[in-house]
């Protein structure tokens, strides 16, 4: 799907979900996440787009493969925590969305920590 695509899914289903807002608040909140995941969904459709790219170029700079999985899972961890965010913020949890938005920055930060300290090595041998 192309953008144009996405957008009118997001707008026509934010659309009908403001119609429930007086009456059935919960039916908003189930047509909203039944469109992020429709637009997920599609998101990752196109990962495979991405991930192909990223190994090309990995392949070009003659980077360890490793690294290249962990940019890729660093990504999905990325994804994955700002959605599941934002669908507790859509249902009026805050609460919940930012610890899942810390919870995904802490992934992240445990998982470069091997690619930081490869780094800090190659440094320090450098320096030596």
């Amino acid at each position: 799907m192309d953008m144009v695509q996405i957008g009118i899914i997001g707008t026509m289903g934010v659309l009908l979900a403001v119609q429930f807002k007086k009456g059935k608040e919960e039916y908003g909140v189930y047509i909203s996440l039944a469109v992020s995941l429709i637009i997920f969904v599609c998101i990752l459709g196109h990962m495979g787009t991405i991930i192909e790219a990223v190994k090309m170029l990995g392949n070009y700079i003659h980077m360890d493969m490793a690294y290249i999985g962990t940019l890729i899972k660093m990504l999905g961890i990325t994804y994955i925590a700002e959605f599941s965010s934002g669908v507790c913020k859509d249902a009026g949890y805050q609460a919940v969305a930012v610890q899942i938005e810390i919870f995904g920055k802490l992934a992240v930060m445990i998982l470069s920590m091997p690619v930081l300290m490869t780094l800090l090595n190659a440094i320090r041998d450098f320096l030596s």
